[in-house]
């Protein structure tokens, strides 16, 4: 993601998350799934209760909570948004992007260089970005920024994460332009609309799911 443009479209080797998230969860189910019936067919009927948990994290991994608690706290944020985020970046297992993006939450040079700027931190470094609790430390502050500059929407400022704030710019513009509302019905490119909308739906999830491990009990 680029301080005002961030990349909307995955080309060649790259490729959506959306798209690999539901593909790779529906593997991981049948995998999951066949593991049980062999359990049980084996005689661990006791065993099956572990299985069903093992089968939820992979469909909705969690690590680093302490990290997402401590930065949420720091910068303002929900907790299960942090995890809902980089659940849609990356699943929790952090990687380059052919256009640089790094780690967890994907941060592109751009937009680390402008964020530590912002920040006044001088002695970062873009290899810093390959460290969990830097990422999401710069991950949860360009959410922050967004959330203020779009007025506390998620819906604009998970889009600018994913499509950039110049892009969301000129639709949020549109929609004034209608007196209308904008919605996430407003989002042209399907990739940023279905990105917004995973995330709402993973961060309720993870709200549910976790509420112990992000701090909700």
């Amino acid at each position: 993601m680029g301080a005002t443009q961030r990349r909307v479209s995955y080309s060649g080797e790259d490729y959506s998350p959306q798209r690999r998230g539901r593909h790779g969860g529906a593997v991981r189910r049948r995998v999951l799934g066949l593991l049980t019936l062999v359990v049980i067919a084996a005689g661990g009927i006791a065993l099956v209760p572990l299985v069903r948990r093992a089968i939820q994290h992979f469909e909705l991994p969690l690590q680093y909570a302490s990290i997402i608690r401590q930065q949420a706290a720091e910068k303002h944020l929900d907790p299960a948004l942090i995890a809902a985020v980089i659940y849609a970046e990356t699943r929790f297992q952090p990687r380059t992007s052919p256009t640089g993006a790094e780690g967890l939450m994907q941060i592109e040079p751009a937009t680390a260089r402008f964020l530590a700027h912002r920040s006044g931190a001088t002695a970062f470094t873009l290899t810093d970005l390959g460290t969990p609790q830097v990422n999401i430390a710069y991950g949860s502050y360009y959410l922050h920024y967004l959330m203020n500059e779009y007025g506390g929407s998620k819906v604009l400022a998970l889009a600018a994460y994913n499509g950039g704030e110049t892009n969301v710019n000129i639709w949020l513009g549109r929609a004034q332009a209608r007196h209308e509302r904008f919605t996430i019905a407003d989002i042209p490119i399907s990739e940023t609309r279905a990105y917004v909308s995973e995330v709402l739906g993973k961060q309720r999830d993870y709200r549910s799911k976790y509420a112990r491990q992000l701090g909700y009990t």
